[in-house]
């Protein structure tokens, strides 16, 4: 009888260690703006670099037919950043107003909506990615954000 849970106990010490070797940590103090182009590419989607009209730059993606952006926050000198924000904005020439994206905004949890200056929708989501993280979690957000995204381009009819 000992010996059986002696073997019970450890497998499970065997079990339970090896789960978190799987669990990959997100780099110390976030991400770059290079590794979050490998990350989307490493799950299979295109990410290319974008440059704004500040000179900055951010990784412009898709999911499920729909274009985003990814902007980088909290950023050190050496380009390692500590949040991010998934952002689409859709030109719809002024067809919605803040009272919709309201709407919007109170029935849904995770993302958030908004109109610009132009009455055109936008939709961001912030993703922290300090002080630690996994690559699984990260994934888990990402689903979060293309699922918002869907809802949201279901919620607008376009």
């Amino acid at each position: 009888m000992q010996r059986i849970i002696s073997v019970i106990v450890v497998t499970l010490i065997f079990v339970l260690s090896s789960n978190a070797a799987f669990a990959k940590n997100l780099p110390a103090g976030g991400m770059t703006l290079e590794e979050v182009q490998k990350w989307l590419q490493d799950e299979g989607y295109k990410a290319q670099f974008y440059t704004l009209k500040d000179g900055g730059r951010t990784v412009a993606s898709s999911s499920d037919g729909f274009s985003w952006k990814i902007y980088m926050f909290d950023c050190n000198p050496d380009g390692r950043c500590g949040s991010m924000q998934f952002a689409m904005g859709l030109d719809t020439k002024g067809a919605f107003n803040a009272e919709k994206m309201n709407d919007w905004s109170r029935d849904n949890r995770w993302a958030r909506a908004y109109v610009d200056s132009v009455n055109d929708p936008w939709l961001e989501y912030d993703v922290d990615l300090t002080p630690g993280g996994t690559y699984e979690l990260l994934n888990d957000e990402f689903t979060t954000w293309r699922n918002s995204v869907k809802h949201f381009h279901s919620f607008l009819g376009v």
